[in-house]
């Protein structure tokens, strides 16, 4: 039994169309978490500024 036609359309059309698969998945995934990133980020940035404002204002109350 010929297995070569077989292999053949797994090498070049199952394979292809899995890459593209798993590559939109991929791309998909990563977007939604991006913008979850940038808003972690953003979050953390105003807590930090907050926290130095806090602390400058502390410490000008305390000087002399």
């Amino acid at each position: 039994m010929d297995s070569g036609g077989a292999l053949w359309a797994v090498m070049n059309i199952v394979g292809p169309l899995l890459l593209v698969v798993v590559l939109a998945w991929a791309l998909m995934r990563n977007r939604k978490s991006k913008q979850a990133d940038i808003d972690r980020t953003e979050r953390a940035t105003r807590d930090l500024y907050r926290e130095e404002e806090a602390a400058r204002a502390r410490s000008e109350d305390n000087a002399p």
